[in-house]
């Protein structure tokens, strides 16, 4: 409970007023029976009057104005705590999430955070509205119920006696069998949401390949497998009905069999008899009650342990024991001293291996390489996506572990592989780099990038609303957004990740042009695949399965570097050729 605590303590006004709120619903559920035992037993006698007939219905009028007042705030506390709990409980995971470093994003598919962020969530939500509804008013009447029952008729309670045990150990034995399959049901959606999510983030590639009906055929299959595991899950529930059905109406014949020959022999009266049904009545409705209450919350513990999971994950990257918090990237030097790396810590193989490397200041650099050879691993150690395993980074001298994550990763500018734009404006975009900049400024980094003409030729300019992913405008376009929103943050280290791999020569060389000339004191690393991306470069590092082979000028590495001299010839062909 202490976990959940935090998420009741704000709200306590309204945890503390439901129930009460119930509690005052149930005293009159369980007094109603009475009154109208009272008024039978009455006209049975023949003593009933016409005042007293006025004043037994005032009397139930009353209590039942009072049980809709408390059924009323008991509904209204109830959401308004329920709500309430769920909203700061959804805040901190999504809070969580923003923590996490890439490492701990791949331990959770993207499908599972989203349905822990929603489905999960109002699974707990449901829970809480439940209980503070049903936590007091079902075990409120079944107590109350029962204690008027045996108040009416000691020897007629003993049929109860029999039932109940028997309809708890039902009960017990359905919520056992139904716990993990409500676990279950959880993880078939994350898979729904996989399937979902990847279709429609790629719908471009599927229709390119027409691919519809296989990814058809794959959700169908995802879908059918959540429909047969929930069908199964809610089997138990249905089964549920029925049991306590059958026991109700076994104790509701039982008390008319043994209480009417009591009324027949004249050792009951014929409205206590009517007010012990109804007590019955309730009794076996507040056991269904709990029952569900109880079945619900097995499938919300299933849902709290999910999100536990989130809420206990360790950022692999925390910056609590940087040693220079408030120290900013000054100049943008860049080593990297026996650094190794592996995505799996347990594995042999290593991404990066006893990587040795200085960047000076202000210098641009190019790496280049063969697909899946740490190009990109190695960059992204640098504003720590990831954490090196051996060895140490340091910007400007300094262990990149020392500064805080929000100073480290101001001062270093990334456009990564893959271009993302969110929905909104083109403007809002690129004032992911600076929220305060101008509109002069957001002109000039799209000039440096290329960008502006491209923004200036849609009809309503940097105003022009973007898709989710920037769907509505090329990969080129992106890219060249992409690098506009890095320049303007003003990072003293630019690493390009591969990003002008969909913009023609023509333009890159414009953009790398604009570089040199606009922002030179910032360190430049370009990740290329193109050899003209980086001939220019005032230093060039080759990389091969996870190590440098070679380091040198454009020129030094066609004279001494075997793999560089590859690459030159598969693209541009052997020196001297025409």
């Amino acid at each position: 409970m202490k976990r959940w605590g935090k998420y009741i303590k704000p709200y306590l006004k309204y945890f503390i007023c439901g129930p009460i709120c119930m509690i005052v619903e149930v005293i009159g559920e369980v007094l109603m029976p009475t009154f109208l035992a009272l008024i039978i037993n009455a006209a049975s006698a023949g003593t009933l009057t016409v005042g007293g007939s006025i004043g037994y219905a005032a009397l139930m009028v009353l209590t039942a104005l009072m049980m809709m007042g408390g059924g009323i705030g008991g509904a209204y506390y109830g959401a308004k705590a329920s709500v309430n709990f769920a909203a700061d409980l959804r805040s901190d995971l999504f809070a969580k999430v923003q923590s996490f470093s890439f490492a701990n994003i791949d331990r959770f598919s993207t499908g599972s955070l989203v349905t822990r962020l929603t489905n999960d969530v109002t699974q707990m939500q449901n829970m809480v509205n439940m209980c503070l509804r049903m936590l007091l008013r079902s075990p409120g009447m079944l107590i109350g119920a029962l204690i008027m029952a045996i108040r009416l008729n000691p020897s007629l309670s003993l049929v109860l006696a029999v039932t109940i045990p028997l309809m708890l150990i039902a009960i017990g034995l359905i919520i056992i069998f139904g716990f993990s399959k409500f676990a279950l049901v959880q993880q078939k959606i994350d898979n729904l949401n996989n399937t979902t999510q990847e279709n429609i983030t790629n719908v471009r590639v599927v229709k390119s390949f027409v691919r519809e009906e296989h990814e058809i055929d794959k959700f169908n299959f995802a879908n059918s497998d959540l429909k047969k595991t929930a069908m199964r899950a809610m089997n138990v529930v249905i089964c549920m009905g029925p049991i306590i059905s059958l026991f109700m109406y076994f104790s509701t014949l039982s008390v008319l069999y043994f209480g009417g020959k009591s009324v027949l022999a004249g050792g009951m009266p014929v409205g206590d008899l009517s007010s012990f049904v109804t007590y019955v009545s309730q009794i076996m409705f507040s056991l269904m009650m709990v029952t569900m209450m109880l079945m619900m919350m097995s499938r919300a513990l299933a849902s709290a342990k999910r999100i536990r999971e989130v809420l206990d994950e360790t950022a692999d990257i925390l910056d609590v024991y940087a040693t220079e918090p408030d120290k900013r990237v000054e100049h943008g030097s860049v080593t990297f001293r026996g650094v190794s790396f592996r995505y799996y810590k347990h594995s042999e193989d290593e991404v990066l291996k006893q990587i040795d490397l200085h960047i000076e200041a202000g210098r641009t650099v190019g790496i280049i390489g063969s697909t899946g050879c740490g190009k990109t691993t190695l960059v992204s150690l640098i504003p720590r996506l990831y954490d090196a395993d051996e060895g140490e980074v340091l910007v400007d001298g300094v262990n990149v572990k020392d500064y805080s994550l929000k100073h480290l990763r101001e001062g270093v500018g990334m456009v990564l592989q893959k271009n993302v734009l969110f929905s909104g404006t083109i403007e809002d975009n690129l004032r992911w780099g600076n929220e305060q900049a101008s509109d002069e400024e957001l002109r000039d980094v799209a000039e440096k990038s290329q960008a502006h003409k491209v923004v200036e030729s849609f009809p309503d300019g940097y105003r022009t609303e973007l898709e989710q992913g920037g769907t509505n405008v090329s990969g080129g376009q992106k890219q060249r957004l992409c690098i506009a929103r890095a320049l303007l943050a003003k990072p003293k280290i630019l690493i390009l990740d591969d990003s002008t791999s969909a913009v023609d020569t023509a333009t890159e060389a414009m953009i790398r042009k604009a570089f040199r000339e606009n922002i030179p004191d910032s360190t430049k690393i370009i990740i290329a695949q193109r050899i003209s991306s980086v001939e220019d470069a005032d230093l060039i590092v080759v990389m091969d399965n996870g190590a440098i082979t070679g380091v040198g000028t454009h020129d030094e590495l066609l004279e001494t570097n075997e793999a560089y001299q590859e690459i030159y010839e598969s693209q541009v062909g052997k020196r001297g050729e025409a």
